[in-house]
């Protein structure tokens, strides 16, 4: 499949970033240190903020393919460890796994409550961030938890939508293969992640919404389209890019070489961490530009690759 070239401002090896972690941040009633990373360019003024939550077991030293070309992009990109996360040994029989879905949207929330305490630990960059101009960001699970502070809520057992985690400081998302919804989840979800099964309606902040075309989840009796919910079910604006052949992990979004990556494919995992960044600088009002650009390319291509905008 033929991708268009990435739409990023600048080529991820073109700039110098910097990262620094672990850096604790303060929680209540976790029972193990939040701790985060941030990675950031090391030049440039006003960059605009992603929280950035991880799909289950992973933590914050994956997905650097997407997190170091949002940085060259002019992102501050700051990636929390949730529970879930391998090095925490906490499975789907651990009593505390229940509520490991309510953590993680904590987690994002106390991430952003404390923004400029974290960004005090990389020396001046606190001058050098627009704290008006914040966006979640989130692959899977880690889709499910950003969409939270977009305004998407839980359904319990009976329909009823939970309560609303939104948070005002977010301006924006991408959430990248998020959980659909609907009654179609497999024995194993319903045993142990009876919590996926979003209500989009009230999800109002703008966002960009990515799913593969060849992503057949194991949490869900329905196709590639179950990925597709969050952009179909939720109020505008919103966006929608489809990635005809791509898998869950859209060409080793995880990390180079991922044993878990079915479709490696880096063009494609640059064409995802490009498009979010040039849909987060044309919504946050930085830069309309590029996405423009990648809008335009799509337009003439194969039809391999899609946006569809409301």
């Amino acid at each position: 499949m033929e991708l268009p070239s990435g739409t990023g401002p600048t080529p991820t090896l073109g700039r110098q970033l910097i990262a620094v972690k672990p850096i604790t941040v303060p929680t209540t009633g976790r029972g193990i240190d939040l701790q985060v990373k941030v990675t950031a360019p090391a030049d440039g003024s006003n960059l605009p903020v992603i929280a950035f939550s991880h799909g289950n077991a992973w933590s914050m030293d994956a997905y650097e393919p997407l997190v170091d070309r949002w940085a060259a992009a002019g992102f501050v990109v700051v990636q929390p460890t949730h529970l879930d996360s391998r090095r925490h040994r906490i499975g789907f029989d651990d009593p505390r796994f229940a509520a490991i879905w309510r953590v993680r949207i904590a987690d994002l929330h106390a991430v952003l409550d404390s923004l400029g305490d974290i960004l005090d630990q990389l020396g001046g960059l606190t001058t050098r961030v627009d704290r008006d101009r914040v966006a979640v960001a989130g692959h899977s699970w880690g889709a499910q938890t950003a969409g939270a502070l977009l305004g998407a809520r839980v359904l319990d057992a009976e329909g009823n939508p939970g309560e609303d985690f939104s948070h005002p400081a977010v301006k924006a998302g991408a959430l990248i293969a998020a959980t659909g919804t609907g009654d179609t989840l497999t024995p194993f979800a319903l045993r142990y992640l009876p919590f996926a099964r979003p209500d989009f309606s009230t999800m109002t902040t703008p966002a960009l919404v990515i799913a593969g075309g060849k992503d057949q989840s194991a949490m869900s009796t329905r196709g590639p389209d179950w990925f597709t919910d969050a952009y179909h079910l939720s109020p505008a604006p919103k966006r929608l890019l489809t990635i005809a052949e791509a898998e869950h992990l859209f060409g080793g979004i995880s990390g180079e070489a991922a044993e878990d990556t079915t479709d490696e494919d880096p063009a494609r995992v640059a064409l995802v961490a490009d498009a979010v960044s040039a849909y987060l600088h044309d919504v946050l009002g930085t830069d309309a530009s590029n996405w423009r650009n990648l809008q335009d390319q799509l337009s003439r291509g194969t039809g391999a690759v899609s946006i569809e905008s409301k």
